[in-house]
């Protein structure tokens, strides 16, 4: 059984004795997977490195590892439900995957392949864009619980995000609304992997601050990577707050589109960039204000995500449970 794209239930209400549920959360650095208790808290996590210019079979391969470890715990035996977050674009209705970030997947039938591993026989499955499952876990337990509109925002190697409109996570008939990664910011920008120009992910991913970094002369003393990017920031590197405050600038004029689309009332951020919050929020909030300037725009409240990388796991589980919002489309 697979639950449709109109499925996307609220948090269990009321522990059931001995239910689990359990989550997969795929993109493009890394396969997690994890069993959960009805409260949505981890007991078992497991991972893998997403296979870097990896075939469909070998990324595919990453994830049955990471099946294969869950299913060893005493608890996978009880476990009610499998929830799928997938890097986008997504399929829900199909239950295929076109990842930009993981280039071996290309209309790649990840339910059914899924599906036919031994350890999930039997469990029904259920979809979702990694973005969505990271704004429904935020929305119900995270850092937007209780907000009526609010964006939450995956800043990793990609960058995706989810709406909640009227107190509903809205994903759309195929899974992806909300794929504000690759809406352009910059007309005249670089071509972006997916074949437009200038997109949010093209300026503010994990992936293109630090090269950027590294064309305009970042030199690290270590690894070329996020942590070390940071780092430099906080020390004062030019480089490196540069490259920040362009990522910073890019999710600005997404975020006030948004709000002057539909109005929401905070914007979350999750993902690895997120983790450098605080290189990044103080210019995120300043260039904000200087593009959501209409006054039912302006305000919009920027938090960070609660769960952190738990959030596609938790949103993906909850998404799994055999319940259904009211109103939900």
């Amino acid at each position: 059984m697979t639950i449709s794209a109109s499925e996307i239930p609220p948090a269990p209400r009321q522990p059931v004795r001995d239910r689990f549920l359990a989550a997969l959360d795929i993109g493009g650095t890394k396969v997690a997977g994890a069993v959960l208790d009805p409260h949505g808290s981890l007991l078992y996590r497991a991972e893998r490195r997403t296979p870097e210019a990896g075939s469909a079979a070998e990324v595919f391969g990453a994830v049955r590892e990471v099946l294969e470890e869950l299913a060893a715990v005493p608890e996978w035996r009880r476990v009610e439900a499998l929830g799928i977050a997938s890097a986008g674009p997504v399929d829900i209705a199909r239950g295929r995957v076109s990842p930009v970030n993981v280039p071996g997947w290309r209309d790649f039938a990840l339910v059914e392949e899924v599906r036919a591993v031994p350890e999930a026989d039997g469990l029904p499955l259920a979809l979702c864009g990694d973005a969505v499952a990271m704004t429904a876990a935020e929305h119900w337990i995270g850092a937007a619980r209780g907000c009526r509109d609010a964006l939450c925002m995956v800043v990793s190697t990609g960058v995706g995000a989810g709406l909640v409109l009227d107190g509903v996570v809205r994903n759309g008939p195929t899974g992806n609304a909300g794929h504000l990664g690759h809406i352009s910011v910059d007309l005249l920008g670089e071509t972006c992997v997916c074949g437009s120009r200038g997109c949010v992910e093209q300026l503010a991913s994990g992936t293109s601050l630090t090269r950027r970094a590294l064309r305009n002369g970042w030199r690290p003393a270590g690894p070329a990577d996020g942590a070390a990017l940071a780092a430099d920031a906080r020390a004062g590197d030019p480089v490196a707050l540069a490259a920040f405050d362009t990522a910073a600038r890019a999710l600005a004029a997404a975020i006030a589109g948004v709000a002057t689309l539909v109005e929401i009332e905070m914007a979350v951020i999750g993902g690895g960039v997120a983790e450098a919050h605080d290189v990044l929020f103080p210019p995120l909030r300043a260039h904000l204000a200087t593009y959501a300037v209409l006054p039912f725009a302006a305000g919009v409240r920027i938090e960070r995500a609660a769960l952190r990388a738990d959030a596609g796991l938790v949103g993906a589980a909850f998404l799994a449970a055999d319940r259904r919002p009211t109103g939900a489309r």
